[in-house]
């Protein structure tokens, strides 16, 4: 099985250059369909701060890819217009290359990712959580939120997180990167106000449709606030 999985993240700094970038959200889609050796993609704006926020940053925005193999995803992100105009009005541009360790739940209505069988030899760990909030219930999920992103806030095991997102409000997702398998388990199963946010969701049943993925960092390529986040990890 050869299929991967990048994450692009786009840096914007000027209001010109932000508010192309927002257009784009529109735009850029003409084109992203078109990707030859792209089975899935999503171009995602995000939220301020730690995970999900419905405030938005207007500065960050994400490209979600998955690809039959390595070859397309490398020529799409050197050689292609769309990335390339991309460039033109950015700051910073990271892209992170991954392999799935398991997905459960779907994605506009069918799982994208497909299990790897050359898992890379890292400790970094990266999870993938998105849903579709039900409209009666965006109230109360947005209440909780705060609460139960507390255990982010000066953790050690935590590289790198954000909340990004294809509409606001009620289509949202997080993008973390962990040190380690135990370092994720210790905020999964360990944080109470993780905990509970688990037993609300099953209980108030809140999402229409959610998806939960783990993953395998193995290359990272460009810079997000002056530097690879991963290069101590991955010997980039």
């Amino acid at each position: 099985m050869s299929q991967i999985t990048t994450i692009t993240f786009f840096k914007f700094n000027t209001v010109t250059d932000k508010f192309w970038a927002l257009s784009m959200m529109q735009l850029a889609h003409a084109d992203l369909k078109k990707v030859s050796g792209q089975s899935f993609y999503k171009l995602m704006g995000s939220g301020r701060g730690l995970g999900f926020n419905v405030l938005p940053d207007w500065s960050t925005y994400a490209l979600l890819q998955v690809w039959e193999n390595e070859e397309p995803a490398h020529s799409f992100l050197e050689t292609s217009k769309t990335i390339y105009t991309y460039r033109q009005h950015t700051a910073e541009v990271w892209t992170i290359f991954l392999k799935n360790i398991s997905a459960h739940g779907q994605w506009d209505g069918r799982n994208p990712f497909q299990i790897a069988e050359d898992l890379p030899p890292t400790e970094l760990m990266v999870v993938l959580t998105r849903a579709t909030i039900k409209w009666h219930k965006v109230i109360p999920f947005w209440k909780y939120v705060p609460t139960s992103h507390q255990p982010l806030k000066d953790n050690d095991g935590l590289v790198y997180t954000k909340g990004i997102g294809e509409v606001p409000v009620i289509q949202m997702a997080t993008f973390s990167i962990w040190k380690n398998k135990e370092s994720l388990n210790h905020f999964a199963y360990t944080s109470n106000e993780h905990r509970v946010a688990i037993q609300k969701t099953r209980k108030l049943n809140w999402y229409k449709e959610e998806l939960f993925a783990r993953f395998k960092p193995y290359n990272s390529i460009g810079t997000w606030n002056g530097k690879n986040p991963l290069a101590e990890f991955l010997n980039v």
